[in-house]
C-alpha cells in the first residue's frame, strides 16, 4: 500500500486504512475471584482524515478509528472504542489516543518500527508519565484505576495482529487486563 493517501503521507499508518475484521480474540479480564478469558470478533475502521497542523510547526498525519469487540459465545458487543492514530513526519513519533466509555481516555507514544514489509507501531501510556498520559473519572479512579497501557499493532500485507495490554487496580489487586487477536482487512 502506498504511503500516500489523497496527497498526503501516512508514513508508517498507511497500512492500517481499510476495514479489518478478526474472530481469533482472546479478551483476559479480571473478576473478583479471579479472571475470565473470553474469545471474541471484532471489526475495526480506519479513515485517512488528513493532516492537522499545530502551532504553525506540527503538522501530523492522521487516521480516525472504530473498534467494535463482540463476545463469540452470544454476539452480546462488550468493548466499543473510538480514537486517532497520529504521525509525526518530522520526530517519526506515532500517538495513540482512545477513548471507551467507561470514563477512561489516553494518548500514547512510541516509535514506529519496520521489519521488512511488516510495520510495528508500539505504543506506551501511564497515568505518572508526562507525556503520554492517562485520565479516567472518579469512579473508575477509585474503583478499577488504569495505572499503564500498551498497544503493539503489527501490519503485514492485509493482516493485522495485536497485543495490547491495561494495568488495573481493581478488587483490591493488580491485574493485567489483556487483547489479542489477528485480523484481516476486508
Amino acid at each position: 500500500m502506498s504511503k500516500v493517501i489523497h496527497g498526503v503521507d501516512y508514513g508508517p499508518l498507511a497500512g492500517l486504512v481499510g476495514n479489518w475484521e478478526g474472530d481469533k480474540g482472546t479478551d483476559v479480564s479480571p473478576e473478583p475471584d479471579g479472571k475470565e478469558e473470553t474469545p471474541y470478533f471484532e471489526r475495526i475502521l480506519f479513515e485517512a482524515i488528513g493532516e492537522v497542523t499545530n502551532a504553525e510547526s506540527q503538522t501530523l498525519s492522521v487516521l480516525r478509528y472504530y473498534q467494535l469487540v463482540s463476545k463469540k459465545t452470544t454476539k452480546e458487543v462488550f468493548h466499543n472504542e473510538t480514537g486517532y492514530w497520529m504521525w509525526d513526519p518530522k520526530t517519526d513519533v506515532v500517538m495513540h489516543s482512545l477513548t471507551i466509555p467507561r470514563g477512561v481516555c489516553l494518548l500514547a507514544g512510541g516509535k514506529p518500527q519496520i521489519d521488512g514489509t511488516m510495520v510495528v507501531l508500539e505504543v506506551k501510556a501511564a497515568v505518572d508519565n508526562k507525556d503520554w498520559g492517562i485520565i479516567q473519572s472518579p469512579f473508575m479512579q477509585d474503583n478499577a484505576r488504569t495505572n499503564a497501557f500498551s498497544h503493539r499493532i503489527c501490519v503485514d500485507g492485509n493482516q493485522l495482529t495485536y497485543s495490547e495490554t491495561m494495568v488495573l487496580d481493581i478488587y483490591g489487586k493488580s491485574f493485567d487486563h489483556t487483547d489479542t487477536n489477528t485480523l484481516n482487512r476486508g
